[in-house]
């Protein structure tokens, strides 16, 4: 979802830093909760620290995370933060060879394989939910003959919303507003087929 301070990858080399699956649940996981350290973000994709912390650097070398000072814990410990308000990546921008449309293809179908296991991962455990998160959750797909420019502006919409949304979320978290909150995951395609 690209915003004014969303970061457009065009390089090979960055798409490759964010395409190695552990780098990118690291950066997912960053972005869920603001800042955390090597520590914390090892406990949640259980993998060793070192491990952990040798992908940061990695991340963090191509600017996709930054460190973030912080008064809490260890002064040893560094925290890391999402450098601005996350990436996107286009098609148009790796056409150019066939070499690089086939990194940009298979990041972007790894990402996909991600997205889906979070949501099995849902569904595997969504008897655990309380019946009102059950209801509220919500899933859809629609089939809409649309022209080119009437799908960039419906992706537009759709990101303006989410923006919004976003923007609420993050401020919430950030403010300590975490009573009643749990983590959502909102995915959004939109993508021409032929039948």
């Amino acid at each position: 979802m690209a915003t004014e301070n969303t970061r457009r990858i065009k390089d090979l080399d960055t798409l490759k830093a964010l395409g190695h699956p552990l780098r990118m649940k690291l950066y997912r996981a960053i972005s869920v909760v603001g800042t955390a350290t090597a520590s914390q973000l090892a406990d949640q994709v259980d993998e060793a620290v070192s491990l952990v912390s040798y992908h940061l650097r990695k991340l963090a070398a191509h600017g996709l995370i930054e460190e973030a000072g912080t008064d809490r814990g260890d002064a040893r410990e560094r925290w890391w933060r999402r450098a601005g308000a996350g990436v996107s990546t286009s098609d148009a921008d790796f056409l150019d060879a066939p070499e690089r449309a086939a990194v940009h293809a298979a990041v972007s179908r790894m990402h996909a394989r991600q997205r889906n296991e979070m949501y099995e991962n849902y569904l595997d455990t969504q008897s655990a939910w309380p019946g009102d998160w059950r209801s509220a959750a919500f899933t859809s797909e629609y089939f809409l003959p649309l022209t080119l420019d009437e799908l960039r502006r419906l992706g537009d919409e759709l990101n303006e919303v989410l923006r919004r949304w976003q923007a609420h979320a993050e401020g919430a978290r950030d403010s300590g507003d975490t009573d009643g909150r749990e983590n959502v995951a909102v995915h959004t395609y939109g993508f021409p087929f032929r039948t």
